[in-house]
């Protein structure tokens, strides 16, 4: 099944997603979409995420995509259960991957999830750790400047490590041992936060997890890319193309990405 798969996020985020995807499966063709104009998506009501998310899922869906990710954690919370009613291809999530890599590493099942206001509000990380531990012991941070700051392609230097421990203070005197990077925009700035919480807290992301499951459906529902010629990614972005551009070069260390702006119904 050699069409590509889609992958869909509020902004820049998906791409720790997608470069995962990359690596698990290099003969897959990716097409992305960054909701880059509308980004963040965490302190929108849950209507607008869910008619956002269903906007990106219907573009990749007339591009003929194989199965679609969403590479968000507040549209995952908001609008996985709508786009599986709703499409007729798999649809995976991030957030049950994330919990899963979580209960795996966690030592003594003291976990922080780190994610937007969005994320957070739904709910849906807790559910999901004490769906597979019910004696996780949940510690949710909303923060809410970490996905501008990705976003504006600063996050790096002394300013953007004061603003994520700034961010982290709740934390302060917290009994913790594994923190998860409820964002997909976070493992971006993922020195940061383990330079704050220290050597003995294991943090990590779901996009190695929402990777595996890809690669686990793909093979199981016969789906695999044939074509040997080298995969031709395609990412859009509705809002600025040369600051996605920036972000997307150096994050997936590929250069002349094909990155075009597309216009949402």
């Amino acid at each position: 099944m050699n069409a590509p798969i889609g992958v869909i996020d509020s902004g820049v985020g998906g791409l720790t997603v997608a470069k995962q995807i990359m690596r698990a499966l290099p003969n897959e063709t990716i097409y992305y979409i960054g909701d880059t104009a509308r980004c963040p998506y965490g302190p929108r009501k849950s209507g607008e995420v869910l008619t956002f998310t269903m906007q990106l899922a219907k573009a990749l869906e007339q591009k003929d995509v194989k199965l679609l990710v969403i590479a968000c954690n507040t549209a995952t919370a908001v609008a996985l259960d709508a786009l599986r009613k709703e499409l007729s291809i798999p649809v995976v999530g991030v957030i049950n991957a994330g919990a899963r890599a979580a209960i795996k590493k966690t030592k003594r099942n003291e976990i922080v999830v780190l994610a937007t206001e969005g994320t957070i509000r739904s709910g849906a990380y807790e559910r999901a750790l004490l769906s597979l531990n019910t004696k996780a012991k949940i510690i949710p941070l909303a923060c809410p400047t970490f996905v501008p700051l990705v976003e504006s392609g600063e996050y790096e230097g002394q300013f953007a490590f004061e603003l994520v421990a700034n961010g982290l203070m709740p934390l302060k005197n917290k009994s913790f041992d594994t923190v998860i990077l409820g964002c997909t925009h976070y493992p971006m700035i993922q020195h940061h936060i383990e330079k704050v919480v220290g050597p003995d807290v294991t943090v990590l992301s779901s996009a190695e997890e929402t990777a595996k499951e890809v690669k686990e459906l793909l093979v199981n529902l016969d789906l695999l890319r044939t074509e040997k010629s080298e995969p031709h990614h395609i990412f859009y972005v509705t809002g600025s193309v040369p600051i996605f551009r920036t972000i997307a070069e150096n994050w997936l260390e590929r250069k002349e990405l094909d990155i075009r702006k597309i216009k949402l119904n």
